[in-house]
């Protein structure tokens, strides 16, 4: 009688295993982890905690990376874009024109860890700007700015114009690209130095800063949807800014003619450590 009580018992167990495999799991689980010291509990619960979120951090650093892996060379006309961009990717002078659309291609970086980038050339055209650099900003790991420094005094309010558009953009705020600001056309003799250029820029760009936020105030209340510039309530400085700055010179024809080397090696260098 007791022998098939227990087979009994045994068969009931059987069915309930079966009907219900996670209940038993679970209730069995439930019972280890109450015969445990809390604090073990709690440090399993961190560590998975960490090993959670160092994954999830590795994967959001490895795909902006990957998105990330174009340098946009942007300016005004005729600062010497197209040329540069020739210059980067095969050494050789090119005769160039204005350009009406972008030209890209891969450039890999003079480094020890072989970097490659993909470098576009947009245009410089104020009516082409806009649309060309919604289409790439999301994948910028850095922008070249170049600017024609022998005409700089003519030019500085267009550019800081052109400046200010990119750095209160929202995409390249959150995404802080290195900005390069290439003074270019070195070898001409009346050509500004990359130090007067930030300079000059500074107060052109804090200019805007303030005449922008008060006309955006006075519209709607606020200081309107994009990013503000730099730090509220004091001058303009490139030092503000989210992302790396530099500014060097450099001549993409080149000191001693169109047929030697140009003088991008502070480019190349700058290009080198991204």
């Amino acid at each position: 009688m007791a022998t098939e009580t227990g087979i009994n018992m045994e068969d009931n167990i059987d069915v309930e295993a079966r009907e219900k495999p996670f209940e038993l799991h679970l209730d069995a689980l439930k019972k280890m982890l109450e015969d445990q010291d809390p604090i073990f509990i709690i440090g399993i619960i961190v560590s998975l905690a960490v090993v959670v979120i160092t994954f999830v951090l590795l994967k959001y650093l490895q795909s902006r990376k990957t998105v990330q892996s174009a340098v946009l060379l942007v300016g005004l006309c005729d600062s010497g874009k197209t040329l540069l961009f020739s210059r980067l990717l095969s050494g050789k002078f090119k005769k160039t024109q204005t350009s009406i659309t972008d030209s890209s291609a891969p450039y890999k970086a003079k480094n020890e860890r072989g970097s490659s980038w993909t470098l576009i050339d947009l245009p410089g055209h104020d009516s082409l700007r806009p649309q060309y650099v919604e289409k790439f900003k999301s994948a910028a790991r850095a922008m070249v700015f170049v600017v024609d420094s022998a005409i700089f005094q003519k030019e500085v309010r267009d550019v800081a114009e052109f400046l200010y558009f990119l750095l209160t953009d929202s995409v390249v705020s959150r995404n802080v690209p290195s900005l390069i600001v290439a003074c270019n056309k070195q070898d001409i003799t009346m050509a500004k130095s990359a130090k007067l250029i930030r300079q000059q820029l500074e107060k052109e760009l804090n200019t805007l800063k303030v005449t922008r936020s008060a006309a955006l105030s006075a519209q709607d209340g606020s200081a309107g949807a994009s990013v503000h510039l730099g730090k509220k309530g004091k001058d303009f400085e490139f030092s503000q800014l989210p992302m790396k700055v530099e500014f060097l010179e450099c001549s993409a024809r080149g000191s001693k003619g169109e047929d030697r080397e140009a003088d991008i090696a502070s480019l190349e260098k700058s290009l080198a450590r991204l």
